[in-house]
């Protein structure tokens, strides 16, 4: 099966699985078969008739991606079908969704609340959506603070709780703008990273330093320490995986950087008994 097959088998799909009620159009007559017809998807969707049954049947037609974004949500296609639609259609990926997925989906957080380590969730923009137990105690409780008070980047160029050493804090700190300079590179709401980098030129001497260098990665790994009362400094080593099902959104973990680290972290767990996983159960 050809990709032009497969689109016309995929369209008929979503075509056939819709009511005339679900897109604002009234019931009408008896109908001979299930779904939308051609003709009111392509009024729907601002097309000619003859367009889009002509895409519809696979013929080599090119769409241009605002009528196949508008086609998307005349269909009700969900994210990964906008993905699948574009993909067949245009062999590329679809354009930058311009807007911030902050829920969290149950699969993340069932991850969330199981992992024995530390655990967020940050959107593109750098924002804390999720979390688990562990970062609550390990670094600070997100579930007190306000949206707008939750950014990380902000919070670990700012905080003076990550200012002690110079020289670490510096490395940091080049290293976290590196990455943020990729993160808005890729974004398609670029005014609401102008607003942090505003913000961060105006209030971070290191900030403006390391804007001004040539450094960008894409990658978000590194090095951090906690300090515990109870137990003493114990050093993660942190790396960020994509959720495949929310793109826009990132899961940092922290692993114990040593044995020593590990042994550290099981100590608290068991000091302290809001940080104890569900247990896990043979199926």
């Amino acid at each position: 099966m050809s990709h032009r097959e497969e689109l016309s088998r995929f369209l008929k799909s979503a075509r056939g699985r819709l009511k005339p009620g679900d897109v604002g159009l009234p019931p009408g007559e008896r109908r001979r078969a299930k779904g939308l017809r051609r003709e009111e998807v392509a009024a729907l969707a601002g097309m000619s008739v003859t367009w889009y049954t002509w895409f519809e049947q696979g013929r080599e037609v090119q769409l241009s991606a605002p009528m196949i974004e508008r086609l998307g949500r005349t269909l009700h296609l969900t994210d990964t079908e906008r993905e699948y639609l574009f993909a067949l259609a245009q062999h590329r990926p679809p354009p930058l969704v311009s807007r911030f997925d902050e829920t969290i989906r149950p699969g993340t957080q069932h991850l969330l609340d199981h992992l024995a380590i530390p655990a967020l969730v940050i959107v593109e923009d750098w924002t804390v959506v999720g979390w688990n137990s562990f970062v609550s105690a390990a670094f600070r409780d997100y579930s007190v603070l306000p949206r707008n008070e939750r950014n990380l980047f902000k919070i670990l160029m700012l905080n003076e709780r990550y200012q002690a050493d110079p020289d670490f804090f510096r490395e940091m700190g080049q290293r976290l703008t590196a990455r943020f300079k990729w993160d808005y590179s890729q974004t398609a709401q670029p005014e609401v990273f102008d607003e942090i980098i505003a913000e961060m030129a105006e209030r971070s001497a290191l900030f403006r330093e390391s804007w001004e260098r040539s450094e960008i990665r894409a990658h978000f790994e590194g090095i951090n320490s906690s300090f515990f009362p109870e137990i003493g400094e114990i050093w993660f080593r942190h790396t960020s995986y994509a959720i495949e099902e929310a793109s826009s959104q990132r899961l940092i973990l922290f692993a114990p950087n040593e044995e020593r680290d590990a042994v550290l972290l099981e100590r608290l767990r068991k000091l302290k008994p809001e940080l104890d996983v569900p247990a896990q159960c043979d199926r």
